[in-house]
């Protein structure tokens, strides 16, 4: 029994040992890199511990940034929030064969490079772009959308949808039809079956789809910079700019253990919601 125990854990360690090796390159290594350079600075090649590279961040002007970063991620999670669960509701309850077309209409954006997905805005919502070409076609006054909040929180809302789509998505066709059917056999209308039964046991699909979708918008830099024009900068930009521009890795790297700390706040926060939702959706299916 020992034989076969430790044969198999060789044989366990054999299959998932390049996952190991890959995570230790590419995600341990240089996370710990990251704390390094946080916590150091450096003075003729010597690193010495600090925390001035997080005192700085105290500045009003990198508040500024950090709330307008939040603002905008909030503002796109709840936006694709609000589109995305009737969509995923319709897909999840369409015909099997009509289920497949719609899924895939949803997936075979994400296929096209996001540089290109992002950059065909521009096109899109320029001063003489689509949009302003059809609006003065029938009359209407052209509209300035892009390098606008409203243009990065469109870009933003169209690259990450599916990302709270699929999850609901997923979710909603695993549930479980006879406590719908319990609750509409109880007296319960659709109204109510939709917010006593179908939304609370989704939560962990929404939950999900939020976090899917609030991470990389806190974090994007490549749609604030073609929609936004560079006139302002987010959490990412700044980053962006340490690293590649000015060269500030200490600095580069205390901004992004600032927003780990931030998504990791988010994430447990959403996680708590999402047990007490589910703990009071199973107190009022008893």
């Amino acid at each position: 029994m020992n034989k076969m125990s430790k044969t198999d854990n060789k044989l366990g360690l054999k299959i998932t040992s390049p996952y190991i090796i890959w995570s230790g390159l590419f995600i341990v290594i240089p996370l710990f890199l990251i704390i390094f350079f946080a916590f150091t600075k450096s003075d003729n090649g010597t690193y010495s511990f600090t925390l001035n590279n997080f005192k700085e961040l105290m500045q009003p002007m990198y508040f500024r940034i950090f709330y307008r970063s939040i603002k905008l991620a909030l503002m796109s999670t709840i936006l694709c929030l609000l589109i995305g669960y009737p969509a995923a509701y319709i897909i999840a309850k369409s015909k099997a064969r009509r289920q497949s077309v719609l899924l895939m209409l949803v997936i075979i954006p994400m296929w096209m490079n996001f540089l290109l997905r992002t950059y065909a805005w521009s096109a899109i919502l320029g001063r003489n772009g689509v949009l302003n070409t059809i609006l003065t076609a029938i009359g209407l006054p052209a509209m300035n959308i892009l390098y606008t909040d409203s243009a990065v929180m469109l870009g933003m809302v169209y690259n990450f949808l599916p990302f709270m789509i699929i999850p609901i998505y997923t979710i909603l066709t695993k549930m479980d039809q006879d406590l719908i059917n319990a609750a509409k056999d109880l007296g319960a209308n659709s109204t109510q079956v939709f917010t006593k039964v179908i939304f609370p046991l989704s939560m962990p699909g929404v939950v999900s789809g939020i976090t899917m979708v609030f991470m990389p918008a806190v974090s994007t830099f490549v749609i604030s910079k073609l929609l936004g024009g560079g006139q302002f900068m987010l959490i990412g930009n700044l980053i962006e700019q340490q690293f590649m521009s000015v060269g500030d890795w200490h600095f580069g790297s205390a901004i992004s253990i600032f927003m780990m700390i931030v998504i990791l706040i988010s994430m447990a926060l959403m996680n708590k919601f999402s047990d007490d939702s589910g703990k009071e959706g199973g107190g009022l299916l008893l």
